[in-house]
C-alpha cells in the first residue's frame, strides 16, 4: 500500500515511517471492521466465560454473536452496581472479568450524584495508549512542522481514593498520566509538551496550573498548539492568567518561583527552566494589562497553529469565547472517549466543530447500537431489543451506544446518542449528538441538553449587536413557584461596557429561549398555564469558575469536569443565587397553536 494513499489529505504523505505504520493500522482496522468486531467479541466471551456474570446466562462456552445477543441482556450502571460494589469491597473472585480488576475509573458524575465506578484491567492502558498513538500521525497530515515546536497543554491529575477493598478509584486521565505509559513515554518530536511531568502530576490544582502557565510563557515562541481536554479547561487557564499575570511576570523578571508553589518535585525541576528575563516580563505585562483580551492566545503564543480541545456536544457553547481569545484559530477535536471505554478518533481533525465526526476503531471493544427515536423512552426494563452491529448502522440515523469491554462490561448502555455521518472504509463515523438524559421538566414537557443548547444559542444572538456573549450557563427546573418555571443562569462577557445589553434586551432573550423550545413546553406555557415564564439570572464574572472549584473540592477531576447543564444540588444553587446581579423574565407568551392531526 502506498503510504500517501492511506488517508485522503490535501497535504501529502505521512510525516515519517512511524506515522505511516500508524495510518496503515487505521486502514487495516477500518477495512475489516466487521471481522475485527467478531474477533473482539469472541475473545472477550472466551476469556470471561467463567466469570460469575456470564455464567449466569448459560452461554455454555458459546462465543458467537447470535448466542450472545439472544442470552445476554442490555444493562445500565444501576443494573451492575451491586456486582461492582462487591468488587470495590474486596471480592477478588472473577465476577465481571477473568483478569483481576486493577482499579476503578470514576466518571465525571453529576452535580449531586455519586460518581460511577468503572472496573478496568491493566491491559486497558495498552489499548488506550494505542489510540493515543494514532492521533498525531493523523494530525501531521493536516498540519505541517509540528516537530519544530511544542504543545502547551493544561493537563491535571486528581489525587485518587481507595475503595473499602483497597482498589484505587480515580479519573481515567489521572490513571493514564500516572502510568508508566505516560511518565516514561519515549521522546517523540511531534508530541513534546511545555509542561514538565512534575507539574502535570502535582495534585494541587493551583501549583500545577501556575507551573504549567509559567513554563508556557517562558517557551512562548516554541508553542505551536494550545490545548486542554475540554474547552472549559482551556478557558479556565485563560482566566487563571487574567488573575495571576502580575505574579507570573514578577517570577519571569527575577528568575524566581512563586513561594505558593511548594511542591518539592516542581521546585527542583523548575530550577532548570526559570531564569531572569525582564524583556519577556515586560511583554507579558503589556499584553495582560490591557482591558481587552481579544486574541490573547495568539498575541502571547504567536506561532499557535490550532487549539486542541473538545468542543462537540455541550462544549459547543464555548466556541465563541474561544474564538474571541484565539482570534478564530482552528479547533481540533481529536478523539472520542469515556471512563468506560475509548471509542475512536477524528480522521479530519481540522474540520469545523459543527462537522466533527469520530471514526469508531473496531479493536477497542465490541460495539452495538440501539436505534434511537427522539420521542421514544427506549426499551422497557427486561426487554432485549434488536441492536445493530457496527458495520450495519445507517447514515443519517441516530443510535444509543452500547459496549462490551474486555474489563467485563457486557452490553452496557453508555448513554451517548450518536448520529451516523458516513463511513471510513467499512467503519462508521459518528457525530456526538448529546447525552440521553433529559435535563429539564416541569409538567409533561421534556427538554434535553441539545434543545437547551439550541435555545441558548438562539437567544444569545440578541446580544451580538452589543458585543456580548454567553460565557457559561446552567439551568434548573424551579418547582417552588406555582406554576414552576425554567431558570437559566448566564455568565456574560461584555467586550464594551459602554454598550452593554439593557434589561429589556435580556427580557427578550428569555422569550427567545421559550420560542426555541418544543411544542409541548409552549403548550404548557400558553394553553395549560402549567409552566411559568422562563427566567434568566445573570451572575457576576467568575461564578462558574467558583462552581468548578466547588466541584473539585468535592472530588471532581479538573480534566473531566464539565459544567452541569442542569443543577439541583442545594449548595450549588445557593452559590449561584448568591452571585446573581440581575434577573429577567419572559415578557410575553411564546407562540403556540394546536397541532392539527388527520
Amino acid at each position: 500500500m502506498a503510504v500517501d494513499s492511506i488517508l485522503s489529505s490535501p497535504l501529502g504523505p505521512p510525516a515519517c515511517e512511524k506515522d505511516a505504520k500508524a495510518l496503515q493500522f487505521i486502514e487495516e482496522m477500518t477495512r475489516n471492521a466487521d471481522s475485527v468486531q467478531e474477533h473482539v467479541l469472541a475473545e472477550i466471551l472466551t476469556r470471561n466465560a467463567e466469570t460469575e456474570y456470564l455464567k449466569g446466562f448459560n452461554l455454555d462456552g458459546a462465543a458467537d454473536r447470535e448466542t450472545f445477543k439472544s442470552k445476554v441482556p442490555i444493562v445500565t450502571y444501576e443494573d451492575l452496581q451491586p456486582l461492582i460494589q462487591r468488587i470495590a469491597n474486596g471480592d477478588r473472585s472473577p465476577i465481571l472479568s477473568s483478569h483481576p480488576v486493577s482499579e476503578f475509573l470514576t466518571s465525571s458524575g453529576t452535580s449531586a450524584g455519586e460518581r460511577k465506578l468503572m472496573p478496568t484491567i491493566k491491559e486497558e492502558l495498552d489499548r488506550r495508549q494505542l489510540l493515543y498513538s494514532l492521533l498525531m500521525p493523523v494530525m501531521n497530515l493536516y498540519v505541517k512542522g509540528l516537530d519544530k515546536g511544542k504543545g502547551l497543554y493544561f493537563l491535571f491529575i486528581k489525587s485518587e481514593t481507595k475503595t473499602p477493598g483497597g482498589l484505587l478509584a480515580r479519573p481515567v486521565l489521572t490513571s493514564y498520566y500516572k502510568s508508566d505509559h505516560f511518565k516514561t513515554r519515549p521522546y517523540d518530536p511531534y508530541n513534546v509538551y511545555t509542561s514538565p511531568n512534575e507539574a502535570i502530576l502535582c495534585p494541587d490544582s493551583f501549583q500545577s496550573m501556575y507551573t504549567q502557565m509559567l513554563c508556557g510563557l517562558y517557551q512562548r515562541e516554541q508553542v505551536l498548539r494550545v490545548g486542554a481536554v475540554f474547552a472549559s479547561g482551556l478557558l479556565r487557564a485563560i482566566r487563571f492568567l487574567q488573575l495571576n499575570w502580575q505574579q507570573l511576570t514578577d517570577d519571569i523578571r527575577t528568575g524566581s518561583l512563586n513561594p505558593k508553589v511548594t511542591d518539592k518535585a516542581i521546585r527542583e525541576c523548575m530550577t532548570r527552566i526559570v531564569r531572569p528575563d525582564p524583556e519577556l516580563a515586560d511583554f507579558i505585562a503589556k499584553e495582560c494589562s490591557t482591558e481587552h483580551w481579544e486574541g490573547i492566545i495568539t498575541r502571547i503564543w504567536p506561532n499557535t497553529k490550532y487549539l486542541d480541545v473538545i468542543v462537540t456536544g455541550a462544549m459547543a457553547q464555548y466556541i465563541p469565547t474561544l474564538d474571541y481569545y484565539s482570534g478564530g484559530l482552528p479547533k481540533a477535536c481529536t478523539m472520542y472517549a469515556s471512563s468506560e471505554c475509548y471509542f475512536g478518533l477524528n480522521l479530519n481533525p481540522m474540520c469545523r466543530p459543527s462537522e466533527v465526526s469520530y471514526t469508531i476503531m473496531p479493536n477497542m471493544a465490541y460495539f452495538e447500537f440501539l436505534p434511537h427515536e427522539p420521542k421514544s423512552t427506549g426499551p422497557t426494563r427486561g426487554s432485549t431489543p434488536r441492536l445493530v452491529d457496527l458495520a450495519d448502522v445507517e447514515i443519517g440515523k441516530e443510535y444509543e451506544l452500547v459496549i462490551t469491554t474486555y474489563a467485563g462490561l457486557c452490553r452496557y448502555r453508555v448513554g451517548d446518542i450518536l448520529r451516523v455521518t458516513g463511513f471510513h472504509n467499512l467503519a462508521p463515523q459518528f457525530q456526538f449528538v448529546r447525552r440521553k438524559n433529559v435535563l429539564l421538566s416541569i409538567d409533561s414537557d421534556k427538554t434535553d441538553e441539545a434543545e437547551l443548547q439550541a435555545a441558548m444559542e438562539n437567544a444569545s444572538k440578541l446580544l451580538s449587536k452589543f458585543n456580548t456573549s454567553v460565557v457559561e450557563y446552567t439551568s434548573y427546573a424551579d418547582t417552588k413557584t406555582i406554576p414552576g418555571h425554567y431558570v437559566i443562569y448566564w455568565e456574560l462577557l461584555t467586550k464594551d461596557s459602554s454598550n452593554s445589553p439593557s434589561n429589556q434586551v435580556l427580557d427578550q432573550c428569555c422569550l427567545a429561549m421559550e420560542e426555541s423550545l418544543n411544542s409541548v413546553y409552549r403548550q404548557c406555557r400558553v394553553a395549560d398555564n402549567s409552566i411559568g415564564p422562563l427566567e434568566i439570572r445573570v451572575v457576576r464574572n467568575g461564578t462558574f469558575e467558583e462552581l468548578m472549584d466547588y466541584a473539585i473540592s468535592r472530588g471532581a477531576s479538573i480534566n473531566q469536569y464539565k459544567v452541569p447543564r442542569c443543577v439541583s444540588f442545594t449548595p450549588i444553587m445557593e452559590l449561584l443565587d448568591s452571585r446573581v446581579v440581575s434577573t429577567h423574565f419572559s415578557p410575553s407568551l411564546p407562540q403556540w397553536s394546536p397541532e392539527r392531526r388527520r
